[in-house]
């Protein structure tokens, strides 16, 4: 759940739902204790906005 295959293929999905929802979105992967998480989130007010209003990250993901 760690491993360097695992982390790739977390950050192209990442990469790919950033992608998607459009400008104003940020990503990183992070490895922790058990296992690697990617996070994908609004990081301008225009973005934050815009998530609020159409739920943005949660269609971006399919």
């Amino acid at each position: 759940m760690k491993s360097e295959g695992m982390q790739e293929i977390l950050k192209n999905h990442a990469t790919n739902i950033k992608n998607r929802s459009g400008a104003g979105y940020e990503q990183d992967l992070h490895v922790g204790k058990n296992r690697a998480n990617a996070m994908v989130w609004p990081e301008t007010q225009q973005a934050i906005a815009d998530n609020l209003k159409n739920n943005t990250l949660l269609k971006s993901v399919k």
